[in-house]
């Protein structure tokens, strides 16, 4: 298993690093930093060429402070592929390395609450291959040494068992808590201004469900919870179900995406919107 950085020399990237150190460690898995150049930036180097030169240094100078902030108890390569496109460059690389999922940070162009995605970033969580891992802004400054606990949001829609399969398997594999959420919110459903007692009840039926069924695979390997919160909209709902430090949240892609791609859906991305932990988008037929 290999977790895949994405980098940047921005503060977004060091927030991709951080949480990327977080994962693998809880994984006990490698962890692999990359980051992708122009062609001309690894042309061969001729007289005249020295624009490419500078560029191709930088870029192992950034790789190196990079890595330099890992700690000794995590094993770390680091990686640069040429590729005229950032997005499709991440993707190979990550597919070459036989990455599990690749990390990005969120800062960049185009506000989405604490994860300011960039053009990059919209790009891989709308097309990727392989599991997304989204990092906070300002997430390297909590210097979170493992993941605490794993939410997974439960639907009913296709995708919702392969979201299980993930969220299980990585539970069991860093030895922490999971924890199963169903929201219903109101906006979902534009003629009820009240809460729905009917869509409440069906909300906790299925989630019970879903509790049994993971509770029964783990074996009580390790303790599973659920929750059933209830708002005016995704966002207040998705609140009030409580977030502390350490904690991820799993979603599945769209129904709308490809098999073996993400696409993030809307209620995902009114998720990323309000919540200031990391998501992890799961592609459609599993990681």
């Amino acid at each position: 298993m290999t977790i895949f950085v994405a980098y940047l020399a921005t503060d977004g990237g060091r927030d991709a690093v951080a949480l990327g150190v977080q994962v693998a460690r809880s994984m006990r898995t490698d962890l692999a930093v990359g980051m992708i150049v122009p062609p001309d930036a690894a042309a061969p180097i001729t007289p005249g060429d020295f624009v490419d030169q500078v560029l191709t240094a930088q870029a192992d100078e950034w790789l190196g402070a990079a890595v330099a902030a890992v700690p000794a108890d995590v094993a770390v390569s680091t990686h640069v592929r040429v590729s005229d496109s950032p997005a499709e460059g991440i993707i190979a690389e990550a597919e070459r390395l036989g990455a599990d999922a690749v990390v990005i940070g969120g800062t960049g162009g185009g506000l989405l609450g604490s994860h300011s995605l960039g053009s990059v970033a919209n790009d891989l969580i709308h097309s990727s291959s392989v599991g997304l891992l989204v990092a906070p802004r300002g997430y390297a400054d909590l210097a979170l040494p493992t993941i605490r606990r794993i939410t997974c949001a439960v639907g009913t829609r296709a995708g919702a068992d392969e979201l299980l399969d993930v969220a299980i398997a990585s539970a069991a594999r860093a030895e922490v808590p999971l924890r199963l959420i169903s929201l219903v919110a109101l906006d979902l459903v534009p003629r009820h201004r009240r809460a729905d007692p009917v869509a409440q009840d069906q909300a906790r039926d299925h989630a019970e469900r879903v509790l049994d069924e993971a509770r029964a695979r783990l074996s009580g390997s390790v303790p599973v919870s659920v929750s059933v919160a209830v708002g005016p909209t995704v966002e207040d709902a998705v609140e009030q179900v409580g977030w502390e430090s350490g904690d991820i949240i799993m979603v599945g892609s769209s129904r709308l995406a490809a098999p073996r791609r993400l696409f993030l859906g809307s209620t995902a991305a009114k998720m990323l919107r309000r919540l200031d932990v990391p998501m992890v988008v799961v592609p459609k037929e599993g990681i």
